[in-house]
């Protein structure tokens, strides 16, 4: 019995470990962290082996939470270093300059940032992102087209400003 959880565990890692650690990669832009995250991930898993029924969307659910911390722990360095540099007193104040789409996405309400992370960044389809967060398929497309939208209006203001 052990040794099939075992096995099963294993198969799992290898099957999906790459993939997430690449879809981690393009959320975060760092090899190294994404890696860390893909791992912290499965780690949280195996913790909860038996209990989770649905693991390659614990993974995914998991490892978006863990972005998100990582993505808040970099605005708050951004932050800190933006008050201690004098040259950036001189400078006009603009959060929104950046149209980096990961930077918007990040901005993003929890509750529209999780699906546009699972069904874009992770290709699960609609129904499965319904599944995982709980949410009815109609409400996920719901916020999926919030969210698109606010991304829109954001990217529209950022090359506005631009100019």
């Amino acid at each position: 019995m052990k040794r099939s959880r075992e096995k099963a565990a294993s198969e799992l890692f290898a099957a999906l470990y790459p993939r997430l650690a690449g879809w981690c990669t393009r959320l975060v832009d760092d090899d190294e962290t994404a890696h860390e995250i893909a791992s912290e991930a499965f780690t949280r898993l195996w913790a909860r082996w038996t209990a989770v029924a649905e693991p390659r969307g614990f993974l995914y659910v998991t490892a978006a939470n863990l972005v998100r911390d990582h993505w808040r722990k970099l605005e708050r360095e951004r932050r800190a270093v933006h008050r201690a540099t004098t040259e950036a007193a001189l400078l006009p104040s603009n959060e929104q300059a950046d149209p980096s789409v990961r930077l918007l996405v990040q901005s993003l309400p929890e509750r529209l940032r999780v699906p546009i992370l699972l069904h874009y960044y992770a290709d699960m389809p609609i129904l499965e992102v319904s599944r995982l967060t709980g949410r009815k398929e109609g409400t996920v497309k719901a916020d999926l087209h919030a969210a698109r939208e606010l991304l829109r209006a954001h990217l529209r203001r950022s090359l506005d400003h631009a100019r």
